[in-house]
């Protein structure tokens, strides 16, 4: 998380508070006000569709007052709902988009990883 930015966001229980914002953040912080320990940030939504459908999205995620699960960054994932019956060129190509999301997100367990590591030696 870089020290050097900031961004500071409304709560319902804690009033403004100003927090370190990781560089990979592109929340805009601008939504209305909510308890301290659900304010966060978010990254960049990657996210593949089929034919319209949405099959995923994946997320770097950071809760910092969270008080239930971890504080660390992670990365959020959301599973869509397809329920369809495919001819053999639409599986192919579901398949084919499936092998290349699975290079998103092996890229974002790699960065996942390195924002772990630096987030350890703070």
């Amino acid at each position: 998380m870089s020290t050097d930015r900031t961004v500071t966001v409304r709560t319902t229980d804690h009033g403004d508070v100003t927090m370190p914002e990781p560089s990979w953040c592109v929340d805009s912080h601008d939504q209305a006000p909510e308890a301290l320990r659900d304010t966060g940030h978010r990254g960049a939504q990657h996210r593949v569709e089929f034919y319209g459908y949405e099959l995923a999205t994946a997320e770097l995620v950071q809760d910092p007052f969270a008080q239930q699960s971890d504080r660390n960054t992670g990365v959020y994932v959301a599973m869509g709902h397809l329920a369809s019956t495919l001819t053999p060129g639409e599986l192919d190509e579901l398949a084919a988009l499936l092998v290349d999301y699975a290079g998103t997100l092996r890229h974002l367990a790699r960065k996942l990883s390195v924002l772990r590591t630096q987030e350890a030696g703070r």
